[in-house]
Formats: C-alpha cells, sequence, structure tokens
C-alpha cells in the first residue's frame, strides 16, 4: 500500500446530549490534531469518551460545537474515517480474506484489484497463512487482526478505536498496541483511541487527552515523546506512565467530577 496522507482534526466546543430531558454527555470540548498523529483519550466510564469517538466517527449527531477532518464537516460515516470496536464483528463462516475484502467488494472494486489490496492488508497484520482459514476458527487476538485489516484495506486517513484489545490476553494485547501504532506510522493516518488503560495510551499515543467529569471534559493534554519502539520495561515509559496517572489522579478528583464515583483501571 502507498503511504497516505492522515488528516487535521479540528473539534470545537463540541457539546453533546443524547435528548433535551437527559443531561450533558460532556460539554465544550476542544481537541486539535494534525496529520498523522496518534491521539488517545483516557477517561473512566461515564465521561463521555466512547460518545465523543461516535461523533467523530460519523455515528451520532453533536448537539453543539463544530467537527472538521481537513476543514470537512463531518455529516455522516465515511471510508474515510473507519472505527474499531471492542468486539471484531466479524461473519464466522467467512474466510479472512471474504471478511478483510467485504469493503471492497460492496463498493465495485474488481476482483482482481480487490484481491490485491487484500492481500496487502493481510500481509500487514501478519496473517498470511490464515488468510483461507474461517474467522470462527480463529483466536480472539487473531480476529482483531482481521478487523484491523478490514480496516486498512480501505486505506483510511483516520482509525478510530474503541478499546479493541480490552478483551484479549495482556500478550496478544501488547502485540497489537505496538503493531497498530506502528502500521499507522508507516502508512501516515491519524489514530484516535479511547481506553482506561494508562499503559496503552504511554505505548500507542503521541498525545494523551485525559477526559474526566460530569459532563466530561478534556482535562490534560500531554505530550508523549517517547521513541518507538516503546517497551513496558523502559525508565522513560514507566516516568510518563507515572506522570499519567497522577494527571489523571488530579483530574478525576477535580471539584467538577465530585459526583462521580466510578474506578479507572491502570492495569496493562
Amino acid at each position: 500500500m502507498a503511504a497516505l496522507r492522515g488528516v487535521n482534526i479540528s473539534i470545537k466546543d463540541l457539546t453533546h446530549r443524547y435528548n433535551p430531558k437527559c443531561p450533558l454527555t460532556f460539554d465544550k470540548v476542544n481537541i486539535e490534531a494534525e496529520p498523522g498523529e496518534s491521539l488517545i483519550i483516557i477517561g473512566r466510564s461515564g465521561c463521555g469518551k466512547s460518545t465523543l469517538l461516535h461523533i467523530v466517527a460519523g455515528l451520532l449527531k453533536t448537539t453543539s460545537g463544530t467537527l472538521h477532518l481537513n476543514n470537512e464537516a463531518v455529516q455522516g460515516p465515511s471510508p474515510r474515517w473507519v472505527m474499531m470496536f471492542q468486539a471484531p464483528h466479524l461473519f464466522p463462516w467467512m474466510t479472512v480474506e471474504r471478511n478483510v475484502g467485504v469493503g471492497l467488494y460492496f463498493a465495485g472494486w474488481s476482483k482482481a484489484k480487490a484481491k490485491e489490496r487484500v492481500d496487502e492488508a493481510i500481509s500487514l497484520v501478519g496473517l498470511e497463512e490464515y488468510a483461507l482459514k474461517n474467522t470462527q476458527d480463529l483466536s480472539g487476538g487473531q480476529q482483531q487482526r482481521v478487523a484491523l485489516a478490514r480496516s486498512l484495506v480501505m486505506e483510511p486517513e483516520l482509525l478510530l478505536l474503541d478499546e479493541p484489545f480490552s478483551a484479549l490476553d495482556a500478550f496478544t494485547r501488547t502485540a497489537l498496541q505496538k503493531d497498530v501504532r506502528s502500521i499507522a506510522k508507516k502508512m501516515g493516518f491519524n489514530l484516535l483511541m479511547v481506553t482506561h488503560d494508562i499503559d496503552e495510551a504511554v505505548l500507542m499515543a503521541d498525545r494523551a487527552l485525559i477526559m474526566a467529569g460530569s459532563p466530561g471534559k478534556i482535562m490534560h493534554d500531554i505530550n508523549i515523546d517517547i521513541p518507538d519502539p516503546r517497551d513496558r520495561a523502559d525508565p522513560e515509559v514507566q516516568r510518563m506512565r507515572k506522570d499519567l496517572m497522577q494527571s489523571f489522579h488530579e483530574a478525576s478528583h477535580a471539584p467538577m467530577d465530585s459526583s462521580s464515583n466510578t474506578q479507572m483501571s491502570s492495569s496493562g
């Protein structure tokens, strides 16, 4: 696949509530990102981070504020910005190849051109030897790699991730964290991800945004300037993890968040 360009993300005073009778989900969120940046939003349940991700993906409407990708207002879903969920949502009776290429099929690609693109995407996620296997016969980690390949085959400008590794074992989760960051940097697209996991943020982010409160707000925007590849045992990674934990602790105990009693996991 050719190297890609990411997008300029511009979110200004974005506010959301599900209906007029509901309290605000989040209030006046502002985020700016340059092409190719990896942003990880850290926050505990209920702060609105997943709702924000769904709005950026065009799956939900905002209440007020503006959202632009490359100066284009987001009006709905697009193959230019692709979302991965916690569950891979594959077709279990189909092979890996067919699952990865399903978007190209519906887009009307020729078989030859689609096969070439699918093979490239499967190679990127390291599943070449499983290409002709049905996805129901794969492990959870392999299924998430299929879902990742299905996202990459569309050559998105922005990949949105809603805690897609949370159900995986620690070894598989770490491998996918490194691989997704590596592929994003290689291809040049943006990552926007939400997580409860501070270690995940340190391993994957260029910037970590800490979201807290009810309604949610971006409380901290922290650069993570650590060379790749990143390793959990690296002293610099551990130092940044400690700093993020401290910043999250400060944000979660701010007066605006005093009504919330949920807890955030910091395990890897």
